[in-house]
């Protein structure tokens, strides 16, 4: 019983960090038809970001929870700067151009990020833990379990409604639903396109640092921290269908609770167990769960 229990928590806990990692990806993907593989580095950033900030609050001598106020204002003014300087300084130049193109693009400038942010913050590592002891833990049926990956689960769940009220609400995500289903009458009814992808990059680059912001209380941030989330973020979008916010959540929860089973019942298999899933998802349906051939959707 309390396998299952820890297989739950872990799956859980997991499912929402897969999705905060996989969701910006897939916006991105949906609106502006662009694979970013700088979506690593966009985390990264947030996650020394974060460091950064949170050093510099309790270097003051504070303490307490406006630290996670920090947290959030650091992924939303990080994520705005670097995705609209990104879109407007690179990307801009290059719509309309060869999807093919836009992946070497984007993996061209995660490899510059990847340098600057040693450039920046150098090769050491950053520990902020402080958030993520501040809660404590609970007990769940006989086993500990850290309050602060509960607000994971919670920050993953809002973040998700907040997209879903904004895509079918919010005039600015209608507009970018009608860029989804044909860029060009858009343009020609008078939708201000590049407009459209810029606010549509901010907020996918916003999501990817809001991941890297919420993961850094939990691990060391050190270099190279990129390169697999985005390996994982892939493969969360692939699982789902790339272009669908459903999809992704879906995709985050079959792949994360895959590796907690693997993780509880078989460790040897912990590292194939999500590329597994996506292999066999792919044999079955090749563009993922929530795509079909020729549509975009998101």
């Amino acid at each position: 019983m309390l396998k299952l229990i820890a297989i739950l928590l872990d799956g859980l806990s997991y499912s929402a960090w897969l999705f905060l990692v996989a969701v910006g990806l897939t916006l991105i993907y949906g609106v502006m038809r662009i694979l970013n593989i700088a979506h690593g580095a966009f985390y990264a950033i947030g996650a020394y970001a974060c460091a950064t900030a949170l050093g510099l609050y309790y270097g003051a001598g504070w303490s307490g929870a406006g630290a996670f106020l920090v947290m959030g204002l650091t992924a939303i003014v990080t994520g705005i700067v670097v995705g609209l300087a990104v879109e407007r300084g690179i990307l801009r130049r290059l719509y309309g151009r060869d999807e093919v193109l836009m992946v070497l693009v984007t993996y061209a400038l995660f490899l510059i990020l990847e340098d600057a942010t040693k450039m920046i913050w150098g090769v050491e590592s950053y520990f902020v833990y402080q958030p993520y002891a501040y809660f404590g833990f609970i007990d769940v049926g006989g086993l500990p379990y850290q309050v602060y990956d509960l607000l994971v689960v919670a920050i993953a769940i809002a973040t998700g409604l907040a997209l879903w009220l904004w895509l079918t609400r919010a005039r600015m995500g209608r507009l970018m639903i009608a860029v989804v289903a044909d860029r060009e009458i858009s343009a020609a009814m008078g939708i201000n396109v590049p407009r459209i992808f810029a606010i549509t990059f901010a907020i996918g680059t916003v999501l990817a640092a809001l991941a890297g912001v919420v993961t850094a209380p939990k691990i060391a941030v050190a270099p190279g921290i990129g390169v697999e989330v985005i390996i994982l973020a892939f493969a969360v979008v692939v699982i789902g269908g790339l272009g669908s916010i459903p999809g992704a959540a879906l995709g985050a929860v079959i792949a994360g609770f895959a590796r907690a089973v693997s993780v509880h019942l078989a460790p040897e298999f912990e590292l194939f167990a999500i590329y597994a899933v996506m292999a066999i998802v792919l044999a079955i349906r090749p563009y993922g769960l929530f795509a079909a051939q020729g549509e975009r959707k998101i």
